[in-house]
């Protein structure tokens, strides 16, 4: 470990080379090109864009001075030997997948940020005391099979062959479409990396938030991929015509769902911990205009920086949740859906962030992130997400449309984590030179 971060701290003064963000911007535009249909970006897992995604990243992984493959999953792979062959990595990148109507920038900005920062190291002819090998996920967002973080499951040893059967739209299974793209996937064990050839693991990822913005800050450290419940919930009440049935006699399902959404929110807008909640989807049947909702499903997404906050808040919501459904006289159907713990970020790796960060000039921001991200994020503790700046002037921007950047590292440890983000609303990060040093 000490010879890593002397590594970093080296790193840290060497000069950059200016037209580095300017290559990572047109990349990340080239590879945004890349789309079922050129109105909206949708790069889906085991598609044609996304065999030419990978094609691509691949070349320019070559182009970096790195070995590169294809793994039995279909990740990116991409590995620079330190001073000599064989030594401990340090694991950088994202994935290249995306949901429709895709943001350009989540994901690839960590992925092409890595790569264009390893190539400057072999332009200048410099190895470090360790590997860094760069990874694009090939599937984090799920949506072509409704299994998210199929990547990073490989990578980390967890993938569940069963989903392998499992089709999609179009009827074709997943093992059928692994195929069609080439890859065997009676190998996908194969993927899988051991806790001693990893050092860590950092990622660039651009915010999906608006915490830095409203800081003015361009960069911030990732503290701990925040644990997340989801439960699904579906009040049952009578459905009956709106003008024949008396307001005090009515069981109105949507009227309770409305009670419990406004109740959730309420919960955490008071609550001092960090805690979000939202109410992401709902549905009422039997969505006519004249007729009382009979029946209400609706979503619950609760997130806190530490389990036991986040269970006790849980545990609170579900008894208001029941409390209003008995008053209103509805039958109450609640399912936990999902249900992830928090993974604590490396602190050695955050501080060396911290570091990087406040060598700029810049205040350091830290805040939890989420469970993608995370986005980004990953199966891996040692392989969480992070967003950062890697070099000393890693947080030099070029301000563009808002989106900013913030880092999340993990430590050697393995771990699950799920994902789930929308992709849209940040789409241009500030970000213009960066140098591969301290990521993922």
């Amino acid at each position: 470990m000490s010879e890593m971060n002397a590594a970093i701290a080296g790193l840290q003064k060497l000069s950059l080379n200016p037209s580095l963000g300017d290559e990572i911007v047109g990349r990340i535009n080239r590879l945004g090109a890349i789309s079922e249909t050129p109105e909206h970006l949708a790069r889906v897992f085991l598609s044609k864009e996304h065999r030419a995604a990978a094609d691509l990243i691949l070349a320019w992984m070559r182009e970096a001075g790195m070995q590169a493959h294809l793994d039995a999953i279909g990740n990116v792979c991409g590995r620079y030997e330190g001073e000599r062959p064989g030594l401990p990595c340090l694991m950088l990148g994202s994935h290249y997948d995306t949901v429709r109507d895709a943001g350009k920038w989540d994901g690839p900005l960590g992925l092409i940020t890595a790569i264009s920062c390893v190539g400057d190291l072999h332009n200048r002819g410099r190895r470090l005391p360790f590997a860094i090998e760069v990874t694009g996920f090939a599937d984090e967002e799920g949506v072509r099979f409704a299994s998210t973080l199929l990547g990073s499951r490989a990578v980390a040893g967890t993938f569940d062959e069963s989903v392998l059967g499992v089709k999609d739209g179009a009827g074709i299974s997943m093992r059928d479409a692994l195929v069609q793209f080439g890859l065997d996937p009676d190998h996908i064990g194969a993927a899988a990396r051991a806790r001693s050839e990893l050092l860590g693991y950092v990622e660039l990822h651009i915010e999906q938030g608006p915490v830095l913005e409203a800081q003015n800050l361009p960069v911030g450290v990732v503290t701990a991929i925040a644990g997340a419940t989801r439960l699904a919930a579906s009040l049952t009440g009578m459905a009956g015509h709106a003008g024949t049935v008396p307001m005090l006699l009515r069981r109105d399902a949507l009227a309770g769902a409305a009670e419990c959404i406004v109740a959730i929110e309420e919960f955490c807008r008071t609550d001092e911990g960090g805690l979000v909640g939202t109410v992401g989807y709902i549905h009422a049947m039997p969505g006519a205009t004249n007729v009382i909702p009979g029946q209400v499903s609706f979503t619950i997404d609760m997130r806190a920086p530490t389990d036991a906050h986040r269970k006790l808040a849980v545990a609170d919501i579900v008894r208001s949740i029941e409390n209003i459904a008995k008053r209103r006289k509805l039958v109450l159907q609640l399912d936990v859906t999902h249900e992830n713990r928090t993974v604590p970020c490396a602190a050695w790796l955050k501080s060396q962030v911290s570091e990087a960060i406040a060598g700029e000039g810049y205040r350091v921001s830290r805040r939890h992130g989420d469970d993608r991200y995370c986005r980004y994020r990953h199966d891996l503790r040692a392989l969480p997400r992070r967003h950062q700046p890697s070099s000393r002037r890693a947080c030099r921007t070029r301000r563009r449309r808002c989106g900013r950047a913030g880092i999340a590292e993990a430590d050697r440890e393995f771990s699950s984590a799920g994902a789930g983000r929308s992709n849209n609303q940040y789409d241009e990060p500030a970000v213009t030179s960066t140098c591969g040093d301290q990521r993922r």
